[in-house]
């Protein structure tokens, strides 16, 4: 008999069916260490059950479904009525139920909330990228409500629901609710104070009518929105509800939907607003400092959002490296192929050790976290985000030509991957912001010195890093033609002192080595052939 020429063999079996959440070594330690002990059973179990369903061929399907079916507008009904509408498919609706039910709108009024949110976050990214916006929207949304006590009364409870509740109607009416967001416009971009929208106010007192176009609006199928708007007095934010208390719709003209590079399952759009009501928020002309409470909380799940497509790249390759064949021995066990593994999860743990530390910063609330975050999230912004899509490209280079067709999920990834650099201020953005807390607020410096002092004397090459760091901030000279530099080398030195504090020495080791040493190549794999390599890729081999 003829041997089958369609006989299978040396493929690596699918990463699927698994708990995305215990099988992060480096998450579950950053969540025992972030977190009160008395919360720990509880989180465990709860985070290990969300990664159980992020890991499964049903959510994995989902995920796939959504993006190959992408969402549609819907401007008029049948008859001709404008209703501006935006259809999904069924999967998108399952995963962001998913994602509400699992508290990742609900982080601001629980125990360790941010910690608990925060890890969800990284988990449920892994499973599709694309539902993080509404629920980092909806959940970035309640500082911004608390600047108005009676705003925030009434729609905190709704935002931080479990419960997902789709379809417009009154939020009254609702179980729970999801907010977008609309910032820039055509003629500025992240220059939001040219914005040309305008407010006029109406007789009932902090009630307006607005009238104008917004480039990107977040999340246009949501119930509710915060935007900028030019006041009387100056540059404002609004609220602007979907559906008004009576059951009429809003005035809220979708004009169309961006067509993107990724994020496909995702709808981003342009909107008309024409005498459309809406409810100050904050003091006339206080608009930026009114929303940036929200910009801040969605910036961190930018580095969040980032983390988990570097976790998600680097656990498919470590997966396929250990199963595949190549050269008479499997992948992992070769020296290159092990140090461009070792080097990409070199990257992968100090993304998400990071974005838990400023994570439990906003658990902890004090004046010292507070000063810490307004330096590390626009810094942690600029370099994790940035560090996404080289991951993410040569994490699917090691997966060769598999990699490279759509069903092994890498492409997606890539895809997705320069989003978060992008979204909430690009790089630029971030860089400046550092500046003007550098500039305006001394104790935001203070108490990022104090963070990295912590692990002072433990490693000379970082103990070098905090001098060159120090003597880069004595000299303003130049100082914004440099900012990127400058930001980088804060993200590298704060990533460096907390895995010097928290990680096993091999990984500390070969990230001073190479990240604050010097020694290091221009591409992934080039890190020193002496450390102890195999240790750092066994610890981001998915586990359990």
């Amino acid at each position: 008999m003829a041997a089958s020429t369609h006989t299978v063999t040396n493929q690596a079996p699918p990463l699927v069916d698994y708990d995305v959440f215990s099988a992060d070594r480096v998450l579950v330690a950053a969540v025992e260490r972030h977190l009160d002990p008395g919360l720990l059973d509880e989180a465990r179990e709860d985070l290990s059950g969300f990664g159980r369903s992020a890991g499964s061929a049903q959510v994995q399907e989902w995920g796939a479904l959504a993006n190959e079916n992408p969402p549609k507008l819907r401007t008029h009904d049948r008859y001709g009525n404008r209703i501006d509408e935006v259809d999904f498919h069924p999967s998108w609706h399952r995963l962001l139920g998913k994602g509400v039910s699992a508290g990742l709108t609900s982080a601001w009024g629980r125990p360790g909330g941010h910690v608990r949110r925060a890890a969800g976050f990284l988990v449920w990214t892994q499973a599709e990228a694309g539902n993080g916006c509404p629920l980092s929207m909806t959940h970035a949304a309640v500082p911004a409500l608390r600047t108005d006590p009676a705003l925030a009364a009434e729609w905190e409870p709704r935002l931080t629901s479990v419960l997902y509740d789709q379809g417009l109607r009154p939020a009254a009416e609702k179980a729970g609710v999801l907010f977008g967001m609309g910032m820039t416009e055509k003629q500025g971009g992240s220059d939001v104070r040219a914005n040309t929208t305008t407010a006029r106010p109406l007789a009932e007192d902090g009630t307006y009518e607005l009238t104008g176009h917004k480039w990107f609006c977040s999340a246009p199928m949501s119930d509710g929105f915060l935007v900028l708007a030019q006041a009387p007095d100056g540059l404002t934010c609004f609220l602007v509800p979907r559906v008004l208390a009576d059951g009429t719709r809003n005035v809220f003209r979708i004009q169309r939907l961006k067509d993107k590079l990724g994020n496909r399952s995702n709808a981003s759009s342009e909107v008309e607003f024409d005498g459309t009501w809406a409810r100050r928020v904050g003091e006339e002309g206080r608009g930026v400092r009114t929303i940036i409470g929200m910009v801040a909380a969605t910036r961190l799940d930018c580095v969040l959002g980032s983390a988990a497509l570097m976790r998600q790249a680097v656990a498919q390759a470590v997966h396929h490296s250990a199963h595949r064949q190549a050269f008479g021995g499997l992948l992992i066990d070769k020296p290159l192929m092990r140090n461009v593994l070792a080097d990409l999860a070199l990257e992968s743990e100090a993304a998400t050790t990071l974005a838990m530390r400023l994570a439990a910063a906003y658990d902890d609330g004090g004046e010292q976290e507070r000063a810490l975050l307004r330096l590390a999230v626009p810094a942690a912004k600029y370099w994790v985000t940035k560090r996404c899509t080289p991951v993410a490209a040569e994490a699917l280079e090691c997966l060769g030509g598999n990699g490279y067709v759509e069903e092994s999920g890498l492409p997606r990834l890539l895809r997705e991957s320069p989003l978060n650099s992008i979204w909430e201020g690009a790089g630029n953005v971030q860089a400046l912001d550092v500046l003007r807390a550098l500039q305006r607020e001394p104790g935001a410096l203070d108490a990022y010195l104090r963070e990295v002092g912590q692990a002072r004397g433990a490693d000379h090459r970082l103990d070098a890093a905090i001098k060159n760091l120090l003597a880069e901030l004595a000299d303003l000279d130049g100082i914004e033609g440099r900012a990127r530099r400058l930001v980088e080398r804060l993200a590298l030195v704060l990533q460096g002192s907390l895995l010097v504090r928290y990680a096993p020495p091999e990984v500390a080791d070969a990230f001073c080595g190479s990240r604050l040493g010097g020694d290091w190549g221009t591409a992934f794999g080039t890190l020193p052939h002496s450390l102890d390599l195999a240790s750092v890729v066994e610890r981001a081999r998915p586990v359990g």
